[in-house]
């Protein structure tokens, strides 16, 4: 069956200002699986953000909140030593995944919400725990904060998450979000960044018909 992989990162903004047209595309499939591969945008950084990086993330912000609609608090940003790791919320997305594999959307999404609408700092513990337990229990998944946090403390978890890393790598992907349909191994791009819904569509149809006649589906 065919499926589509959803490779991003929760704390990219273009990635943020896409989960509407995702969301959007999959009504329109229901029971296409999606699996979520987190990419690492800045996994592991440990420099607190300066003047520079925060206008031009801002600039960023602006551009996708135009592009979208989407709202944009500047809150996390503000905040004294903020670092921009990416890692940690990636990590939230892969322990969600491991929990429920069918909610992880929904929790990658959440998580969005929090920092770009929120103003949440989704690189804290506590803060990732609230916000993912809530989007599990929204989707039928109740999860106990603290087995939470334990899950996404582990070495299972952080190993799991530098595998997304490195398979990312492997694809050649280095642009969020990215977007990849899979039929039987074999993979086709759809999108490399923000594509509106209507032109998603548009290419997967064009995929579909240029599929030999064997991989297709039988009228």
């Amino acid at each position: 069956m065919p499926s589509l992989i959803y490779i991003a990162d929760p704390m990219c903004s273009w990635c943020y200002g896409f989960g509407p047209e995702l969301s959007a595309l999959l009504d329109g499939l229901p029971g296409m699986p999606l699996h979520v591969v987190v990419g690492g945008l800045r996994a592991h950084n440990t420099q607190p953000m300066n003047a520079e990086l925060k206008t031009t993330l801002l600039s960023h912000w602006q551009h996708v909140g135009q592009r979208s609609g989407l709202p944009f608090v500047p809150d996390a940003l503000n905040r004294a030593g903020f670092v921009y790791d990416t890692e940690p919320a990636c990590r939230a997305v892969v322990a969600a995944r491991t929990l429920a594999p069918t909610a992880t959307l929904a929790v990658f999404h959440a998580i969005q919400h929090a920092f770009y609408a929120q103003g949440e700092d989704v690189t804290q513990p506590e803060v990732l725990a609230a916000t993912a337990t809530a989007a599990l229990s929204a989707t039928g998944h109740p999860t106990e904060a603290e087995r939470f946090l334990a899950l996404w403390q582990s070495d299972a978890a952080r190993e799991a998450t530098e595998a997304d890393f490195a398979q990312t790598r492997q694809w050649g992907v280095s642009g969020f979000p990215t977007l990849v349909l899979e039929r039987d191994g074999r993979l086709d791009l759809v999108s490399a960044g923000y594509l509106p819904m209507p032109k998603l569509v548009e290419v997967l149809e064009t995929l579909v018909d240029a599929a030999p006649a064997a991989d297709r589906a039988p009228q």
